[in-house]
C-alpha cells in the first residue's frame, strides 16, 4: 500500500505494485494548531508513492454476533429484558476482545512487525503498542461508505459472512471492522469539523457529488448546508 493523491491509500493486488485492489480515502483534519503540529489524516500513516517505500496496511472484519438475535428473541418472548440486553451487551463485549487478540496476532504473528512485543493486559487496555485500527465511522474515519471499499476488498461478505445494511451498518450488530497500521508513530484522533473545500475534494476523489457526500459526512461538517441552500 502507498499513499497517493495526498489523502488516498492505494491498495496493490499484488507485490508488482502494478494494479490496485482498492482505494481507501481519508479526511484530514482542518484546525488552527500550534507551530510544529500538523492536521493529521490517516494517510499519513502510509508511505507515499513517490517515496519508493513499499509499505503495506492490514484490513479486518470479524464478528461475535452469528446466533444471538435468536438467543435476544428467546429472551424477549419470555418478556426477560434485562438478559435480553445483557446478551447483546455481551456480544459486543466478545466482538472487541475478538477483535483486540485479532490485533495483537496481527501485530506479533500474521504481519510481525512488533514479533516482541510483550503487553499484559493492562498496556493491551490501554493500547500501549505500537499501530492503531482505526474503524470506518469512527473519528478518524468518519465515512461509513468506507465499509464497502473494506468489505470489497476482504470479500468479507462471502468468507465472513457479515453483512451491509443501506445505511452501511454491519449485520449481525456484534461485529467490527477497519484498517491496520504499523507506522511507529500512528496513533487515534478526531477528524472533527471539515470545511467544503475539503469536501469537494473529497467528492472529487470518491467520483461521488458534493451532495452525496455531504449527506454522509453531516456530523462533521464545519459549515450549515441550510445557510448553503437558502443563499444558493
Amino acid at each position: 500500500a502507498n499513499r497517493v493523491d495526498e489523502d488516498d491509500i492505494a491498495v496493490y493486488a499484488d507485490d508488482s505494485r502494478e494494479q490496485r485492489a482498492a482505494t481507501f480515502h481519508t479526511l484530514r483534519q482542518q484546525t488552527i494548531r500550534n507551530r510544529g503540529r500538523n492536521n493529521l489524516a490517516l494517510a499519513d500513516f502510509v508511505a507515499p508513492a513517490e517515496s519508493g517505500v513499499e509499505d503495506y496496511i492490514g484490513a479486518f472484519a470479524l464478528s461475535a454476533g452469528f446466533g444471538v438475535d435468536a438467543v435476544v428473541s428467546e429472551f424477549e418472548a419470555a418478556h426477560d429484558d434485562y438478559s435480553a440486553i445483557m446478551a447483546k451487551a455481551l456480544a459486543d463485549r466478545l466482538a472487541e476482545a475478538f477483535a483486540e487478540r485479532m490485533h495483537q496476532r496481527v501485530r506479533k504473528e500474521f504481519w510481525g512487525y512488533a514479533p516482541d512485543e510483550a503487553s499484559d493486559n493492562e498496556a493491551l487496555i490501554k493500547e500501549q503498542y505500537v499501530g492503531i485500527r482505526p474503524a470506518p465511522g469512527y473519528p478518524a474515519c468518519p465515512d461509513h461508505t468506507e465499509k464497502r471499499v473494506l468489505f470489497d476488498l476482504l470479500e468479507a461478505e462471502t468468507h465472513v459472512g457479515i453483512t451491509l445494511t443501506e445505511s452501511f451498518a454491519m449485520i449481525p450488530a456484534a461485529s467490527v471492522s477497519g484498517l491496520y497500521f504499523s507506522h511507529p508513530q500512528s496513533r487515534y484522533f478526531g477528524v472533527s469539523k471539515i470545511e467544503r473545500d475539503q469536501v469537494e475534494d473529497y467528492a472529487r476523489r470518491k467520483g461521488l457529488s458534493v451532495e452525496a457526500v455531504e449527506r454522509w459526512l453531516g456530523p462533521v461538517l464545519g459549515y450549515d448546508l441550510k445557510s448553503r441552500e437558502a443563499a444558493a
